[in-house]
Parts: structure tokens; C-alpha cells; sequence
């Protein structure tokens, strides 16, 4: 029965388990959703067994033990192929802001140890960086690091990140103490969704001083929320990235009381030689834009 398996339907099914469905694992894959779904009924049937429930998705007793069994060998895949091509690979996740604006010096960098190795990016949300960092998906995530770091993980802390509050220039709201003055804040607050440790914190400030403002607008980026307070929208929550340029048409707003964010790194093979000349090399991006501290 084994010898009946396709080594693509197993390729697929990996990629369904870790998609958690077929719609999104087809995305993920640039599949027609009923190609994929034929091949994964198909393993099924060699198999026997349902593999997975379809609504809501769940995989049943035997699709875990057959993923346990898959998963090492997929996940590392593109390393292996790297290894035997005799070349390097490393597999990066951090946000928009960070893959456009620091990751390209850093990569270069590393370009004069390992000139030939291959680099796959990927723009993932802090929720998703932490948890692809946990899985084993990256090699390496530049993301904000939760207060108590994972077992599973090695972690370094890069940079302190403040919050701050977005405004329109045109806007009368010099500070953010004209905001804990009001008695109902009346401005639209444009924020990340609330599993984003950025939006957390922000609300446990705002608790600490007896002040309630809910976000009005969710967005997916940091890039979204400058760009929805430009237009106009409402006051926006970020963080001060270094190096990173603000519109003419925002002014910031300092956020004096609330804990700044740690930028850092995640990951799991201490021994990989070229992960780490990345770790020494973002740190020392991080440490010029610290002043060298």
C-alpha cells in the first residue's frame, strides 16, 4: 500500500497540512484548487483513510502521524538541493518595511563571505514570523520578539522600536496628551490587527492610563496604516523604525509611557555557518543605527 504513494501527492499534502486547507495551500502552490484536491483524494484512497477533515480544517489521527513523517524531509528540501548543488540556502521571513529597507544591506554584506548562495524571502505579519520561526519554515526571522522567547528557539534582541502615534500634518493633534485629554477620543484609530504585539502593547498603555480607544481600521502593514492616515482616514499607531523615511505629509507623535518593541532574531541551527554570518551582519546594521551601543 505504501509503494502506491506519489512522492508529489505527499509534496502536496505537506503543503495542504501546513496551509492548514486546500484553498490555501493551492494559493501558496499557484494550483488549481481542484488539481490539488484530486491528488490529495487520491491519496487518500491509496491510503485507505481520510487524511483530514475539510470544514473546519483539521487533520484526523492517521494524516498527523503521516505528516510527522514528511515534514523534516519537505521543510528542508530547498537546503538539501542547495547542499548537493554545492551551494548555500537560507530561508529569511521579516515584515515589508524590514525586507524593503535593511535586508537588501545586510544580504550584500553576506554576498562576501558566501557569494554564491541562494536566498528565498518571504513578508510575513510578527504572528506569522513567530510562527514559522517555530515550525522550522525559516531559517531565520527578523521580527518582534515576544517577552518570554520560546524554548524551541534561539533569539537575539537587535534594536528597541517606540510606538508612536501617526498624524496627518494638517491635523490639529500636536500630541498624544491632547488625545488622553478628551473625554471620548473622537479620531479613527488605524492600527495592525489585534494579534499583533505592536497593537498589544499599545492597548495595555492605553489601560495603564485609564484611557479606552478601540481601532476603527485594521490593516496588514505598517506601510497601509501610514498610508490610510495620509489620505486622511484617522490617527494611525506605528513604530519608529531607523532608516526608514516618513512621508512629508505625516508628523509622529511620541507615546511617552509606553514600553518600546524588541526587533530581533529567531532561529533554530546554531551551526549554520551561513545563517550565522546574516545574524552577525543584521547586528551589525542594527548596531549603526543604535550609535554603535
Amino acid at each position: 500500500m505504501a509503494g502506491d504513494m506519489k512522492i508529489h501527492q505527499l509534496e502536496l499534502f505537506y503543503h495542504l497540512a501546513r496551509n492548514r486547507g486546500v484553498s490555501q495551500a493551492a494559493r501558496a502552490l499557484e494550483k488549481e484548487q481542484p488539481t490539488l484536491s484530486k491528488q490529495i483524494n487520491e491519496l487518500e484512497d491509496e491510503l485507505r483513510t481520510r487524511l483530514y477533515h475539510r470544514r473546519p480544517f483539521s487533520l484526523t489521527g492517521p494524516g498527523r502521524t503521516l505528516f510527522r513523517a514528511i515534514e523534516p524531509f519537505f521543510r528542508d528540501l530547498p537546503k538539501l538541493e542547495a547542499k548537493i548543488k554545492g551551494g548555500d540556502f537560507i530561508r529569511i521571513g521579516a515584515s515589508p518595511i524590514v525586507l524593503a529597507h535593511h535586508l537588501p544591506a545586510v544580504a550584500k554584506e553576506v554576498r562576501k563571505q558566501f557569494p554564491n548562495y541562494r536566498l528565498q524571502l518571504r513578508e510575513f505579519n510578527q504572528p506569522q514570523l513567530e510562527q514559522a520561526a517555530l515550525e522550522g519554515d525559516l531559517d531565520l526571522a527578523i521580527t518582534l520578539l515576544p517577552l518570554k522567547s520560546p524554548l524551541k528557539v534561539f533569539t537575539q534582541p537587535l534594536l528597541r522600536l517606540p510606538l508612536v502615534l501617526l498624524a496627518p500634518k494638517s491635523s490639529p493633534i500636536r500630541t498624544a496628551a491632547q488625545l488622553w485629554s478628551q473625554r471620548e477620543i473622537t479620531q479613527p484609530l488605524i492600527c495592525l490587527t489585534d494579534d499583533e504585539a505592536i497593537c498589544r502593547e499599545f492597548q495595555a498603555g492605553l489601560r495603564r492610563l485609564g484611557v479606552e480607544w478601540r481601532p476603527q481600521i485594521e490593516v496588514g502593514s505598517l506601510e497601509l496604516v501610514a498610508r490610510y492616515v495620509e489620505e486622511g482616514y484617522g490617527l494611525g499607531l506605528s513604530v519608529r523604525i531607523p532608516g526608514a523615511q516618513r512621508s512629508p505629509g505625516l508628523r509622529e507623535l511620541e507615546l511617552p509611557g509606553f514600553e518600546p518593541l524588541t526587533l530581533g532574531l529567531m532561529w533554530h541551527d546554531p551551526r549554520d555557518k551561513l545563517l550565522k554570518a546574516f545574524r552577525e551582519a543584521a547586528a551589525a546594521r542594527a548596531g549603526v543605527f543604535a550609535g554603535g551601543n
